[in-house]
């Protein structure tokens, strides 16, 4: 197919993001174990539990749908960027959610210890940034793809955190001509407006315009309501339904090449 410009999703496209988390997840349970014999596994499906229904209880939760923004992101992030309002809420709110959250979680396997909960809850955040992981074939599709197409990196999230995920591999953002941020833009995908805006920023029409991502919710559905080719990257032999359908599919990275042409 001729097309003039790539778009990639960032987390769990270029970057694994969900072994990232699980890492710091298993790392910081496992320490938890350590200190009082709770097990790790619980610990974590306990946290994550407590996480979601803490994060979707704020005042800021439709905002951070509307941006794209999860309630692990939010065990992590710091929330010092962007200029929305929410952002001064949610960077108010990080740091009682997090302990909240990991104290939860043990009062929920029976472990009364907020000390303690307030210890795994500035781990996990540390365990996190050690780890900025990369799937293997992402340097060899971003090289040949330099040069012979415009680049451009959509991702959902607050700026801060985006933007220290790529400080974190920072030979990735040389390779793109635009990097697009929806807690910058105020609307997260699958909105169409961030995909048009997307291709205003590099002069290229939807037809001429290829969106490749991990999420049919967000970065498939996007493409396609603006008439965009999409590449849903199904690394994980995923089952859909015919709501959403991708107008390719491939399960590596490395297979977007032979698609491209």
């Amino acid at each position: 197919m001729a097309k003039k410009a790539v778009l990639f999703d960032l987390d769990d496209t270029l970057l694994w993001d969900e072994r990232s988390v699980e890492e710091a997840f298993r790392a910081t349970t496992d320490y938890a174990q350590e200190q009082c014999g709770v097990d790790p596994v619980k610990l974590e499906e306990a946290v994550r539990s407590e996480a979601r229904a803490l994060y979707s209880a704020y005042e800021t939760f439709d905002f951070t749908k509307l941006i794209g923004i999860n309630p692990f992101e939010g065990l992590w992030a710091n929330f010092t960027g962007g200029e929305h309002e929410s952002f001064r809420k949610l960077q108010q709110l990080a740091p009682g959610y997090r302990k909240d959250a990991w104290t939860r979680g043990l009062a929920a396997l029976g472990i009364d210890n907020a000390e303690l909960g307030a210890e795994l809850a500035e781990r996990f955040p540390a365990e996190r940034r050690k780890r900025p992981i990369v799937y293997e074939e992402t340097f060899e599709v971003l090289d040949a793809l330099k040069g012979k197409y415009k680049l451009l990196l959509l991702t959902n999230g607050t700026p801060d955190l985006q933007e220290e995920k790529l400080l974190g591999v920072p030979e990735l953002t040389p390779y793109f001509d635009e990097i697009i941020i929806s807690g910058n833009y105020g609307m997260g995908k699958p909105d169409a407006g961030i995909f048009r805006h997307a291709l205003e920023c590099i002069g290229v029409d939807p037809e001429d315009g290829i969106m490749v991502g991990d999420k049919l919710t967000t970065d498939i559905l996007g493409a396609n309501t603006i008439g965009m080719t999409s590449v849903w990257v199904n690394r994980d032999a995923k089952t859909r339904t015919d709501e959403i359908i991708p107008v390719h599919e491939i399960s590596r990275l490395d297979q977007l090449i032979p698609l491209l042409g």
